[in-house]
C-alpha cells in the first residue's frame, strides 16, 4: 500500500534524487525500493514523529531508520546537500559556490538530553545552539549543533574551520556585532583571507528592524521551524541534530528545482 502525503517525492523530484544516492546492494536480502524509504525519512523529519510511529505504508521503521543512519556515517546526506545546493545556486544565475555569507545561531531547547547541552543566559534555554553559515540565497554551507553554552563568537569557529577547502572564493561573511568580539575579524582575516562585517543595529531603532544581510540568516530559521522534527532538539548526538537540518533543507531545495 502506498500513500501520497504532502513530504513525499514527485516523480520528478525523484528522477534527481536517485542520481545522488548511492546504489542498493546487490546480495542480501531483497530489495526495497530506496523511494519509499527516502519518503518515509522526509515525512519522519516533516512531522516529527518518533521512528516507530512511522506509518505502516512505508517500509519498516528499523529498516528506514538503518538506512538514514548509514547514509549519515558514510556522509551521503552531507553530499546530497551540497549537490543540491549548488543546483539551485545555478539555477538561479549564480556561481556553484558564494563569494558572501552570512552567520548567525539559534538556540534551541533540547528535549532528550544527550551530549554537548548548556545554558544560554541571554535566552533562557538550556540546551543547544543551531549554528549556521548561509549564502545569500539563504542556502544552509555550513551547519553545527553544539551547546548552547558557547558564545557566538567561540561556536564561529567551529562553523568556519573549514571554509577554507570548500569555499575557495568566500570573500565576506556578514554576522551580528557580537562576532566581533575576541579578535574573531582578525583572526578570520589572518588565517582565511576573509573579512568579517559586523552589521550593526541602528541606535535610534525602536522594536523589530530589518537588519541589510542578517535577515536572510534569520529567514534560514524561518523555514527550518516549518519541520516539526526541528522544533526542539530530540536528538541524543550532535551528528543526527546536524542531519536532520540538512535533510530538511534536502526538501526545500527539491521542491524549489521544481518550480
Amino acid at each position: 500500500m502506498s500513500i501520497e502525503y504532502p513530504s513525499s517525492l514527485s516523480d520528478d523530484q525523484w528522477r534527481l534524487l536517485r542520481r545522488l544516492i548511492p546504489p542498493a546492494k546487490l546480495r542480501g536480502r531483497k530489495r526495497i525500493d530506496r523511494r519509499q524509504i527516502v519518503d518515509a525519512i522526509l515525512y519522519w523529519c516533516r512531522t516529527g514523529c518518533q521512528w516507530r510511529l512511522l506509518p505502516d505504508c512505508f517500509p519498516n521503521w528499523n529498516t528506514v531508520y538503518g538506512v538514514y543512519r548509514a547514509w549519515r556515517i558514510d556522509g551521503t546526506w552531507q553530499r546530497i546537500h551540497d549537490r543540491l545546493r549548488e543546483k539551485v545556486r545555478r539555477k538561479e544565475g549564480r556561481k556553484p559556490t558564494p563569494t558572501a555569507a552570512i552567520i548567525d545561531s539559534q538556540s534551541i531547547r533540547s528535549a532528550e538530553g544527550g551530549e554537548l547541552r548548556g545554558y544560554d543566559a541571554a535566552k533562557r534555554i538550556t540546551g543547544r545552539k543551531r549554528h549556521i553559515l548561509v549564502d545569500t540565497l539563504g542556502l544552509v554551507m555550513v551547519v553545527v549543533v553544539h551547546s548552547a553554552d558557547l558564545q557566538d563568537y567561540e561556536g564561529a569557529h567551529l562553523v568556519l574551520e573549514n571554509i577554507r577547502q570548500k569555499f575557495r572564493r568566500l570573500r565576506v561573511i556578514f554576522a551580528d556585532s557580537i562576532y566581533g568580539r575576541a579578535d574573531l575579524p582578525e583572526f578570520l582575516k589572518q588565517w582565511y583571507r576573509v573579512i568579517l562585517q559586523t552589521v550593526k543595529r541602528p541606535v535610534e531603532a525602536e522594536g523589530f528592524v530589518v537588519l541589510p544581510k542578517r535577515w536572510i540568516v534569520e529567514r534560514t530559521f524561518a523555514w527550518l521551524g516549518k519541520f516539526r522534527r526541528l522544533s526542539k532538539d530530540y536528538e541524543r548526538l550532535t551528528q543526527n541534530s546536524e542531519t536532520v537540518i540538512r535533510i530538511a533543507m534536502i526538501q526545500f531545495m527539491l521542491n524549489r528545482l521544481e518550480k
